[in-house]
């Protein structure tokens, strides 16, 4: 191993694209995840073409959909979902313990055309009011539960932060980049995204299993601690070295998960757990879709044959299904 961590003695490669990494920030009674997507999102918004504002958000709205679903412990599923009036009309993301992700959007050209003609294509502007709904699917036996906050021309960092205000009451801050980036032997720029979220817990709870990230802070010396440090306010410093991490830092190819970490909490020290690989995966399968279509009624299939055929496009992974619709029991007229 090589490199800043190689040299404070961490003893574990450092990560790359398409990884979530958990952290704690035990003398600051802190945790989160960071998370990085390369390939998988770039495969995800190229499926679609969509145009660069419309790409950015959804990027966005992947990148938190990772940080938040890889919460779960268990295998379900998290949803976010926006349903708002901007030229953006329609986000969903989901995440599929441990490691899956998919996504799409819906947009209004002439609507966006617009805003971008007036200067309007901020994330907060594409989006609009409405409506953001989080979902937690546990499976076909088990409750769902949702929690919804309203859309009201704030950022997704900005709901994100009202959303744990509201449902899980803890105090939580996020950070949120998305971009294009060419890098050399590649066709073309491809997209990148990076996130954090950190919560701030009470005290003891931040866990001490894993190595850590060395740094200043001791981690095995609590008599010796600094009181002073101690009685401070762990929660605003915590906060404001996250608040002086870039977009560039969080996207940036040639800066690690753990480096950033480094970088932004040497001082106090940062305990690094184990990677969490992530990939874009759909769920789609023609047996979905056939099971889908016995749901409609005979009138409901024979309006949907085109040239002898049903066919079913994927919102999210834009996989084409075609069906003979005799093998519904039906003959197209």
């Amino acid at each position: 191993m090589t490199g800043l961590l190689e040299a404070v003695g961490l003893n574990r490669p450092e990560s790359g694209d398409d990884m979530l990494v958990p952290f704690s920030l035990d003398q600051l009674d802190a945790r989160g995840r960071i998370v990085r997507l390369g390939d998988s999102l770039d495969e995800i918004l190229s499926r679609h073409d969509y145009p660069v504002p419309v790409a950015r958000l959804l990027g966005e709205a992947m990148t938190l959909t990772a940080l938040i679903g890889s919460s779960l412990k268990f295998e379900g599923k998290f949803i976010l979902q926006t349903q708002t009036d901007g030229p953006v009309s329609l986000l969903v993301a989901d995440f599929q313990a441990p490691d899956g992700m998919r996504a799409y959007a819906r947009h209004d050209s002439e609507a966006l055309k617009k805003a971008a003609e007036e200067g309007r294509t901020a994330p907060a502007d594409l989006l609009g009011k409405g409506a953001l709904v989080m979902t937690i699917d546990q499976g076909p036996h088990m409750d769902r539960y949702q929690g919804v906050v309203e859309l009201d021309g704030s950022s997704l960092e900005e709901i994100a932060h009202r959303y744990f205000a509201q449902s899980e009451q803890i105090p939580t801050q996020v950070r949120l980049a998305v971009a294009q980036l060419s890098t050399r032997g590649e066709d073309g720029p491809r997209w990148r995204s990076g996130g954090i979220l950190l919560q701030h817990l009470p005290e003891g709870e931040t866990g001490r299993s894993m190595p850590d990230l060395p740094g200043d802070g001791d981690f095995d010396n609590d008599e010796t601690a600094d009181k002073s440090f101690v009685e401070a306010d762990n929660w605003t410093e915590a906060k404001s070295h996250l608040s002086t991490v870039d977009d560039l830092e969080l996207v940036d190819p040639e800066i690690s998960p753990e480096r950033l970490l480094f970088r932004l909490y040497h001082e106090t020290g940062v305990r690094v757990f184990e990677p969490n690989p992530l990939e874009a995966r759909c769920s789609c399968s023609a047996e979905r879709v056939e099971t889908m279509l016995m749901g409609f009624d005979a009138e409901q299939r024979a309006s949907m044959v085109v040239d002898g055929e049903i066919e079913v496009t994927c919102d999210f992974c834009s996989t084409v299904y075609k069906f003979n619709p005799n093998q519904f029991g039906f003959e197209d007229d």
